[in-house]
């Protein structure tokens, strides 16, 4: 579940919500049924209420279909990082803290 600084985006929020933002911003694409996507769930919260700087969206591949897809998700959890509407990096699979918190800042 998202915290309060975690949104959840939509197929038809994507593009304002990501593509648009300011800052930048890190996408995970999950499911409700994907155990490490509940595993880093905790992580990325942490991340979000630590960080301001850093967007945290989560996008349910189930219920969003359209955007999964015109990012080639074909494994979950995938974290995209987008900066300036452009994905500038790309985590597969559960990743600790540390390495998450190192790839945000090879682009804050």
């Amino acid at each position: 579940m998202a915290s309060a600084n975690v949104i959840s985006v939509s197929d038809s929020t994507f593009e304002t919500d990501v593509l648009q933002s300011t800052s930048p911003v890190l996408v995970d694409f999950w499911a409700e049924w994907c155990g490490p996507c509940k595993m880093i769930a905790p992580i990325l919260d942490e991340i979000a209420s630590e960080n301001t700087a850093i967007k945290i969206a989560k996008v349910d591949v189930d219920a969003n279909p359209a955007t999964s897809g015109k990012f080639g998700i074909r494994a979950i959890p995938t974290l995209l990082i987008f900066k300036n509407g452009e994905v500038v990096d790309k985590i597969v699979g559960l990743a600790s803290k540390k390495d998450l918190l190192a790839k945000l800042a090879a682009v804050a």
